[in-house]
């Protein structure tokens, strides 16, 4: 019992007969006497020794809603018995059963389930110092349930129902994931009842089959209420779920969740309900047809005999409705009927031509009779559905359902439909996760599920290196195990833009890495309709904020780059896609370049290659695309493939270069004027940013000379005006001149990019510099690693050995904390400052990106931001990329060395190397 799945938690009962239970993530303590503590122990002891394999009677306690039940049955010792603390496993302890639900339809089962985060937070001590100055707490741990889990989204065909159920056996979500294989499984309670949330008629179909093979009651949920609820959640939680589709062409809409209701949700399954939503859990249904999905199936199967829905979808992407349908040009010669707004395309009748045409069924194309059904049946759901959110005066229409399932040509007829009638003043708004509306609401119906308080800043939705593979059609679990990951990629072979699959390397009985059919011979690619979107997996991160300085969180948009021009989507898919052998030369080096290395190198390249093939072909795939997006799914698909820091020796030995001469930098800048020595700092940072793991120009002066060289050619060549220069603005702010005082600034936020000469020569000397003149300084850094991007774990080393040499950085660095876990043995010096120093802090920014979206940052920098009343962004990814036109309620200022011809041009009309010195008052 040594190896637990992501979705284990450990039981810790202490010598006191103390119980910690981490309820899905958090942590809850409960009081209970020695003598039960010490019976468990026994009884753990007696089943290890597997002398009784009788199932043992529970010790639980009746359900409260104030605190978890306890269920002692089936109690294990993981582990050395001879431990003081030793941890034990409640393999029937049934509050984490809430973290599974079901929707189980006609066609498909839509299944939620919960897992918690591998990764625990560290709590050393200079973390609890930064906290406690900042004034956090941990009070957000028991106010939420679900801290630092995930929410996963997974579809499997009904008619496949037994391959869900072996899905939920091998991850036992139906026992709180507390075993992945246990030979005590088997040692339940009788009289034990263990259930599960389901809604859909299947809830009721398949109750007996659940009891039989997995041995759980289903909960049967309204399903309407799970719709309702659902779809609630998805609108207020996350940022990109809504969006309209016209003419082929996505754009996702940002919903304000204080101005969201009432609106109106159609779902569209085998009828229509239509439902008028005032709030959460206050609906009613309005309205509705009987021609629906359910139509356009039994009158497709008789009239083109296709045996199945998606068959018949397909059908109809190859149809021409007008050798059927009889439109407004076929009555008026060709011409329009604008008197009364009609053109000649207009449908006047649908399947109207074979009244007066002399054929047969056989002589139609079943494909002209698929796509002119489709219209029909969408236009009238379209026409409907807007009268009625015209006669309550809704704003807005919300669509859904089965019969929709990401079909690009059924979201344009009903978009076409609500446009037409409403003369443009509606428009039809489609959801990425439609599919689980009804999943996610009987998800919510638990107690104590935490998914009401979340907010839309704390969900972070990521997608696995299956995604590409498997398009929209999630069928099934996806692969797990890392070895199986790499076997997978070993055997995907990509041809351009396509993406074809081997023979599945799977137990027998499932259907490969995402439950998809096995292809034919042929080589069929694996996206019968590339329109449709992938649900990825959402991380639910409470921790995350805010940041409370920007000047409109409602209208920030941190990307700079608009990706929805297909050349600018090219052509930075074209040098990701350039600088990947490079980068998996250092991320295999990394790992002492053996095999395995290479192995993990290899698959990660061709699973980031197909992510870049797959959002080429259809940009909206994974959500609204930006660039900050595209980099933040290069560094996750790195982390899948178990490559934590791939320039983990590289920045270790530009930062000892950089620190060598460090002391020789300081004593020339102490030298100069007040002025010059300003005017040296900024041209330092800009220099400094030269080093960029990240850009193929700077990769190249790498092989030119030495970190040194480089950063001292590239001060020398430091000429103004610069091709955004604010110096002189800044420099009157920071100095004052006639008649205006210097500022003196309280707090400064100084957002690192990269390690070595970027942090150490550049950045360093410029926070020191604010130390002197009493502002406080917040180093704010990488919560992950991110090319060479240094991390808010490395930064108190670096600070340390720079303290050896300067007593303002030595004083501010232990008033802050950053010296107390640092590795250093610092004497003190007889001209060593006695003086009380202002705090040099270290937070990170919740992200392992290279550039950061200011929606989403950790509660740390949050916190330092209240009191913060000048920024500082460095670095092409943090200035430039993202925030570049972002505004602040305080003073920014942008530093940035443009290493990249095309956004040089672009941004600031000028050349590469370009520098960007952007200063900005407060808002």
């Amino acid at each position: 019992m040594d190896n637990l799945t992501e979705d284990h938690q450990e039981r810790n009962i202490g010598i006191d007969g103390h119980i910690n239970i981490g309820n899905l993530g958090g942590e809850i303590n409960h009081n209970f006497d020695t003598e039960t503590a010490a019976s468990s122990t026994v009884l753990a002891r007696e089943e290890l020794g597997e002398k009784d394999m009788s199932p043992v009677a529970g010790n639980s306690m009746h359900r409260s809603s104030s605190r978890p039940q306890l269920d002692l049955s089936g109690a294990a010792i993981q582990g050395n018995f001879e431990e003081k603390d030793p941890t034990i496993l409640l393999p029937n302890q049934s509050d984490d059963i809430s973290h599974l639900a079901l929707d189980i339809g006609g066609s498909l089962i839509k299944l939620v389930y919960f897992s918690r985060h591998e990764n625990q937070p560290v709590n050393d001590r200079r973390r609890k110092i930064i906290k406690a100055r900042l004034g956090i707490t941990n009070s957000n741990r028991l106010s939420y349930p679900i801290l630092g889990g995930r929410l996963h989204f997974v579809k499997f065909e009904t008619a496949k129902i037994n391959e869900c159920l072996d899905f939920i056996y091998s991850k036992q979500l139906h026992r709180g994931g507390m075993f992945l294989t246990s030979p005590y499984y088997t040692l339940v309670d009788a009289t034990f009842k263990v259930y599960l949330m389901a809604t859909g008629g299947g809830a009721y179909k398949f109750a007996d089959l659940f009891k039989e093979r997995l041995g759980i009651s289903i909960e049967k949920e309204d399903e309407m209420n799970c719709l309702v609820a659902g779809a609630n959640f998805l609108l207020k939680a996350i940022r990109h779920e809504a969006f309209t589709h016209k003419e082929g062409q996505k754009e996702f809409v940002q919903i304000d969740s204080n101005d969201l209701f009432p609106y109106l949700l159609v779902n569209i399954g085998s009828g229509v309900s239509m439902i008028k939503v005032d709030g959460d859990g206050i609906y009613q249904r309005v309205s509705g047809t009987n021609v629906g999905g359910g139509t356009y199936w039994g009158l497709g199967k008789l009239l083109t005999k296709c045996k199945s829905f998606d068959e018949l979808l397909e059908l109809s992407q190859r149809g021409d409705n007008r050798t059927i349908d009889m439109l407004v040009g076929d009555i008026y010669g060709g011409m329009d009927y604008s008197k009364i707004g009609l053109s000649a395309s207009t449908i006047a009748s649908s399947f109207g031509k074979a009244i007066s045409e002399n054929k047969e069924l056989e002589d139609y194309r079943p494909e002209d009779i698929s796509l002119s059904l489709l219209r029909m049946i969408s236009y009238n759901i379209g026409q409907i559905s807007y009268l009625n959110a015209l006669r309550f005066g809704l704003k807005r229409i919300f669509f859904g359902g089965f019969f929709i399932r990401g079909h690009a040509y059924t979201m344009d007829t009903i978009s076409f439909a609500v446009q037409f009638w409403s003369k443009g003043q509606a428009q039809a708004m489609f959801l990425r996760h439609e599919g689980f509306l009804g999943a996610l609401g009987a998800f919510m119906s638990y107690e104590k599920h935490g998914l009401d308080d979340l907010m839309v800043h704390q969900l972070v939705e990521r997608f696995p290196m299956g995604a590409p593979y498997i398009g929209g059609n999630v069928h099934g679990p996806p692969l797990g195990d890392l070895n199986e990951k790499i076997s997978w990629m070993e055997k995907f072979v990509q041809k351009g833009t396509e993406i074809t699959a081997p023979v599945p390397m799977t137990p027998p009985g499932t259907t490969g890495l995402g439950g998809f059919e096995v292809p034919s011979s042929k080589g069929d690619t694996l996206r019968p309709d590339a329109s449709k979107l992938n649900v990825g997996v959402l991380h639910l991160v409470p921790s995350l904020e805010v940041f409370p300085l920007l000047a409109d969180p409602k209208t920030y948009e941190p990307n700079t780059i608009d990706l929805s021009d297909h050349g600018e989507l090219e052509y930075w898919f074209t040098v990701l896609s350039e600088h990947m052998p490079d980068l998996v030369d250092k991320a295999v080096a990394s790992e002492g370049g053996t095999e395995d290395a290479k192995r993990r190198g290899d698959a990660f390249a061709r699973a980031f290659s197909a992510h870049l093939a797959r959002l080429m072909e259809e940009p909206a795939a994974y959500g609204k695309l930006g660039l900050a997006n595209l980099l933040e799914l290069r560094e996750e698909c790195l982390r899948e493939f178990h490559f934590l820091d791939a320039y983990r020796s590289i920045k270790q030995r530009e930062n000892e270069a950089s620190l060598a001469v460090l002391p020789d930098l300081l004593m020339e800048i102490d030298s100069m004027d007040e002025e010059t020595r300003l005017l040296t700092l900024i041209e330092g940072v800009l220099a400094a940013n030269i080093f960029d793991w990240g850009s193929r120009a700077c990769v190249d002066l790498y092989h030119k000379g030495t970190i040194i060289e480089i950063y001292r050619m590239s001060r020398n060549k430091m000429q103004r005006p610069w091709g955004v220069d604010d110096f002189d603005i800044f420099k009157e702010r920071m100095l004052g001149s006639a008649g205006k005082k210097p500022r003196q600034y309280k707090r400064a936020l100084l957002f690192m990019d990269n390690s070595g000469a970027d942090v150490v020569l550049g950045m360093l000397p410029l926070a020191r510099e604010f130390l002197r003149r009493g502002t406080e300084v917040v180093l704010v850094a990488n919560s992950l690693p991110a090319l060479n991007d240094v991390t808010a774990m490395e930064l108190p080393d670096i600070v340390a050995e720079a303290a050896k040499h300067c007593d303002v950085l030595r004083g501010a660095a232990e008033a802050g904390g950053l010296l107390v876990d640092a590795m250093i043995n610092i004497q003190d010096s007889p001209t060593r400052e006695r003086s009380i120093s202002v705090p040099l802090m270290v937070v990170e920014n919740g992200c392992g990106s290279p550039c950061i979206d200011l929606r989403q940052v950790s509660s740390e920098l949050a916190a330092a931001a209240k009191d913060a009343d000048l920024i500082i962004l460095e670095g092409m990814g943090r200035a430039l990329h993202t925030n570049y036109n972002a505004k602040f309620k305080c003073d920014a200022l942008k530093l940035a060395m443009v290493k990249n011809q095309r956004l040089a041009a672009k941004l600031i009309n000028g050349n590469i190397y370009d520098c960007v010195c952007r200063f900005e008052p407060a808002s």
